[in-house]
């Protein structure tokens, strides 16, 4: 499966936390919709301090890495 339309077009957090939650509409099962929701909001929680835009920018290239490998399982 390819990534999500729009996954070149994510530029900061918020643009991230909404693309990987619509990717998580595309999973089969409740229960792993439900496991990858809250991954998501977890990990936007502990990266919502992160001011560096290199790092920003390297967190971001990384989810969508992830979560294209999750919807190709």
């Amino acid at each position: 499966m390819a990534p999500l339309p729009g996954a070149e077009l994510v530029q900061n957090a918020v643009q991230l936390y909404r693309y990987l939650l619509r990717c998580c509409r595309h999973l089969p099962q409740e229960s792993l919709r439900r496991h990858y929701r809250h991954s998501i909001r977890q990990s936007f929680r502990v990266h919502a301090d992160e001011d560096d835009p290199e790092r920003i920018q390297q967190i971001i290239k990384r989810a969508i890495e992830d979560a294209d490998w999750v919807m190709n399982k």
